[in-house]
């Protein structure tokens, strides 16, 4: 068997993180499955909170089954319009402390060829702080990637992680 990668991809996985950008990468990877009769994963990752003081009414189990509901609710809608256009996809919901991190070994796992992200998801403070996610994945990735430049967003500041809920 030869150790070549094959230029045509199977399986397309796509971050998603419910902002306009990444419905973006969302859009492309779909054009690419319906061209190459590729499959998708759509990955969401809920960040882990760093130790914080909570107020005792709000646990953040709480918090993230919320996160997980909105994302599951969020991927039904995206579900009905890839099956709507012959797409076969599967959709992930995990929760890390490193959402890098968590994409690389979701590539490794479920044996991605094509990774497509762009450029602006999270927006605010976060990336500052902690790095840019898609940074990190151009560095590390062990699959091919498709980079997206997309505008930067404009300020989220009063969603927290600069994360917008709102479905495209």
């Amino acid at each position: 068997m030869s150790d070549t990668v094959s230029a045509i991809p199977t399986k397309i996985l796509v971050p998603i993180d419910f902002s306009p950008s990444s419905h973006a990468a969302l859009d492309a990877a779909t054009e690419l499955a319906e061209k190459f009769h590729a499959e998708l994963y759509l990955l969401h990752v809920i960040p882990e909170f760093p130790v914080v003081a909570l107020p005792e009414t709000v646990s953040e189990e709480t918090i993230i089954e919320a996160a997980k509901k909105a994302a599951a609710e969020h991927f039904e809608v995206s579900l009905a319009g890839l099956v709507a256009k012959g797409v076969k996809a599967t959709t992930n919901i995990e929760v890390g402390s490193d959402v890098a991190g968590s994409i690389l070994e979701a590539i490794d796992r479920e044996k991605i060829d094509l990774l497509v992200l762009t450029t602006h998801g999270l927006s605010g403070w976060y990336p500052q702080v902690f790095g840019s996610i898609a940074e990190k994945l151009v560095k590390l990735a062990q699959c091919p990637l498709l980079l997206l430049r997309t505008p930067k967003p404009a300020s989220s500041a009063k969603v927290p992680f600069g994360r917008s809920m709102e479905w495209w």
